[in-house]
């Protein structure tokens, strides 16, 4: 696969979306954004990455923004225009097709699907996995309880759909939205990544 393409994974949380990315990154070696959007995103603004991280997949910024910047919210118009969740969306989804349009790559989340939805070479993959599972690993990942762990489970559920289905216009994790929804409990964290290869491989090649 020669010319540039894009692999773009949506995730439920504890599903092994981000080792199942890092695998698809390595393996096909093409560059990897997770958090290293943000980066990108605050170096472009020239925002402090912080501002970025407190938003990141959330839609309410302007309830963490305060402790971040403590003088926002009394009615500065600068800052309700340049640090509102729809300008740092904007800036964060040009960070997002400029990577794109430089170099093959992966994203996970972020809405990087629709956003580059006009991209001719796209793959849009969602990974979940059994309730079990993925209560498992958040607990290994974080080292919580299993209610501390659905509790977390629940929330970053919650929070990534309301994130995307704020500025998409699909549904997060409804099938009709992706080319390819997985259960990772299936095969297996390096098994689904090989599948996914083969697919993306499949697709770009019709």
């Amino acid at each position: 696969m020669t010319n540039p393409y894009v692999i773009n994974i949506g995730r439920s949380l504890g599903s092994g979306g981000r080792a199942i990315g890092h695998w698809l990154a390595q393996d096909l070696d093409i560059a990897y954004y997770d958090r290293e959007i943000l980066l990108l995103a605050a170096k472009e603004s020239g925002f402090c990455p912080e501002i970025f991280e407190r938003s990141d997949e959330k839609n309410n910024f302007f309830r963490t923004l305060g402790n971040i910047i403590p003088f926002v919210g009394g009615g500065d118009t600068f800052y309700h225009n340049e640090l509102s969740n729809e300008n740092l969306f904007r800036i964060q989804s040009d960070a997002i097709r400029k990577a794109a349009s430089e170099h093959s790559c992966i994203f996970i989340g972020r809405c990087a699907d629709y956003v580059l939805r006009d991209h001719p070479r796209c793959v849009n993959v969602f990974i979940t996995a059994n309730r079990e599972d993925r209560i498992r690993r958040i607990c290994e990942h974080l080292g919580c309880n299993e209610q501390e762990a659905i509790e977390k489970m629940e929330k970053g559920d919650r929070e990534r759909a309301d994130f995307y289905n704020f500025y998409s216009s699909g549904t997060w994790g409804a099938a009709s939205t992706y080319h390819l929804c997985i259960n990772s409990s299936v095969l297996g964290i390096e098994a689904t990544a090989a599948f996914i290869k083969d697919f993306v491989i499949k697709k770009l090649e019709r």
